[in-house]
């Protein structure tokens, strides 16, 4: 791996080893356990399951892909909310939006809603020295500026000093200046520090692993990823994997009839862009131009292509330092990202495209064979070597599952106590989780001692939300303040369909009024899975709603 460009980066790894010295003499005590699993955590940003593990077949992932083929893989997982800071704060606290009270980007849940407790802070209080580095919280007043330190981390969080510039004209445009456009294939080498903020993240991350590899006490290390976040700023050598002439549009690249305007998410940060500011696109349904399209859909393939190299190098190190037989690996993506589906981009929104997500765990000894002496799990593969042949996921469940199930799910993996289920309400309860632990699905090897009988799948729901501001598309809708926030669309996935219900909602009482119906979304997964047909035609459908209701 290349050195860090940024001598703030070795300043930064300075403080943190003296603080990682200080914190297992202190956290070792804390932990009676001598043989506790490892866990590491991977978070990516806006990343759908476009994977190869996930069936797509354009899409180069091999490392991802070879952890899937170690992992239990869970198809069908969704986000509890289709935007970056609710959705963290939700999977990482384990409860919902509506307890969080974080629909938008600017409280602290610790201070609007509850002292919850969090995944980090419940490892550390087991004894785990807890590192985060890159996006793992969201930044700024929702995590209090601080990642929630000190309650989370064993100390302060790693951020790339490139950082900054991923909004910054950094991209060279076709008359030779630079633009903060949304497309934007880069010359490492000629950026700004020369380097990457998912670069230095694995970095740092590598090194943090070094270090913990003599460490007596298990360690909790979360590494989040920017890519495929816009802009799509990325090497720009991984755009030969996806010639303009492959990329195909979105099947449904209309926006459908029955959709309800509220519904619709108007993309507004693309607009920003000084590209797409450039083709004058008509507010708010577009479309974007043919071409266009073709190429935002190239820049997001290639760069869930260099996010995939990141994670390569990452395992890899995880292999070489010999961890990989003591180590829970967790991979998942806070939400989806529509790719022109619905005549949308971004997210957003409570479609699949959107809520959907990857979600797969690999657990030494249980989802793949410990590694013999000498032996690599996790080998670093070139996305380039076109002889590289596409790796079948280990293990997978069909199961709806949700992202809030994460915190009792790594909890029950690692031996830890699972926290209880939250009651109604839990504003006054630090410690307790809203989602499933998915424990269950892991029993592989004891089947004739302890048989795992899935139950009916039709049993399982899992739930999404997006507040709006208005009926209608305006400038807010994608991402509303609180006090603006007018109308909340609930939403519940099943195997055999998606149903949403957009009702009134008060922000001051934090209250949806289910017989205010704004307007309703059925469709069947079976004979319309990619959501185009609005079958919502029942007036009494808030009704049935609120009995499906967790």
């Amino acid at each position: 791996m290349p050195t860090p460009a940024s001598g703030r980066g070795f300043l930064w790894l300075g403080l943190v080893l003296s603080s990682v010295c200080v914190a297992l003499g202190s956290e070792t005590q804390a932990n009676s356990t001598t043989d506790a699993l490892n866990i590491l955590l991977i978070i990516v940003d806006d990343l759908r399951p476009s994977l190869g593990c996930y069936g797509d077949k354009l899409v180069r992932s091999p490392n991802i892909d070879q952890l899937a083929s170690h992992s239990l893989l869970f198809q069908n997982a969704f986000a509890q909310q289709a935007v970056c800071a609710p959705s963290r704060v939700s999977f990482l606290t384990g409860r919902r939006p509506d307890t969080t009270r974080l629909y938008d980007f600017n409280s602290y849940w610790r201070v609007h809603a509850g002292n919850f407790s969090t995944i980090p802070q419940y490892f550390k209080e087991n004894g785990y020295v807890t590192m985060s580095v890159g996006k793992v919280f969201h930044p700024g007043i929702t995590s209090n500026h601080t990642d929630d330190s000190p309650y989370s981390w064993s100390f302060p969080p790693y951020h790339p000093s490139s950082e900054k510039y991923e909004n910054t004209k950094t991209c060279q445009g076709p008359d030779g200046e630079l633009h903060a456009n949304l497309l934007c294939p880069v010359d490492v080498v000629d950026v700004p520090e020369g380097t990457l903020p998912d670069k230095q993240s694995t970095e740092q991350a590598v090194q943090l692993l070094e270090k913990m590899k003599t460490s007596a006490s298990p360690f909790f290390l979360a590494v989040g990823y920017h890519k495929p976040h816009i802009p799509f700023r990325y090497p720009k050598e991984f755009q030969k994997l996806y010639p303009l002439e492959n990329i195909t549009l979105a099947p449904d690249s209309e926006v459908p009839d029955g959709l309800p305007p509220v519904a619709y998410n108007p993309w507004m940060d693309i607009r920003q862009r000084e590209d797409v500011q450039a083709l004058n696109i008509s507010v708010p349904y577009g479309p974007i131009p043919v071409d266009f399209q073709r190429k935002i859909r190239q820049s997001y393939f290639a760069s869930v292509s260099y996010l995939d190299t990141q994670v390569g190098h990452l395992l890899s190190a995880l292999d070489d330092l010999q961890l990989a037989n003591s180590t829970i690996v967790a991979f998942t993506s806070d939400h989806g990202w529509a790719l022109g589906e619905h005549g949308e981009w971004a997210k957003y929104s409570n479609f699949d495209v959107a809520t959907h997500v990857p979600l797969m765990f690999y657990v030494p000894g249980r989802t793949a064979s410990l590694p013999e002496a000498g032996e690599k799990l996790f080998p670093y593969l070139d996305p380039f070597d076109s002889a590289s042949e596409l790796m079948e996921p280990g293990r997978q469940s069909m199961d709806l599952v949700e992202l809030v199930s994460l915190f009792p799910t790594l909890a029950g993996l690692a031996g830890l106590q699972v926290p209880p289920r939250c009651p109604v309400p839990s504003f006054h309860v630090e410690l307790c989780r809203e989602g499933k632990n998915l424990l269950k699905h892991f029993r592989f090897r004891d089947l004739e001692e302890d048989p795992y009988l899935p139950g009916n799948p039709r049993e399982l729901i899992a739930y999404s939300q997006y507040p709006r501001p208005a009926d209608f598309p305006q400038w807010n809708s994608d991402k509303p303040s609180l006090k603006d926030i007018k109308i909340m669309g609930y939403s519940i996935r099943t195997i055999d369909y998606r149903y949403t219900v957009w009702v009134g909602f008060n922000p001051d009482e934090f209250l949806a009024n289910f017989s205010d119906i704004h307007a309703g979304e059925l469709y069947f997964v079976d004979s319309d899975p990619l959501q185009d047909h609005n079958m919502y035609n029942d007036s009494q459908g808030g009704d049935l709603f609120q009995l499906l209701m967790p």
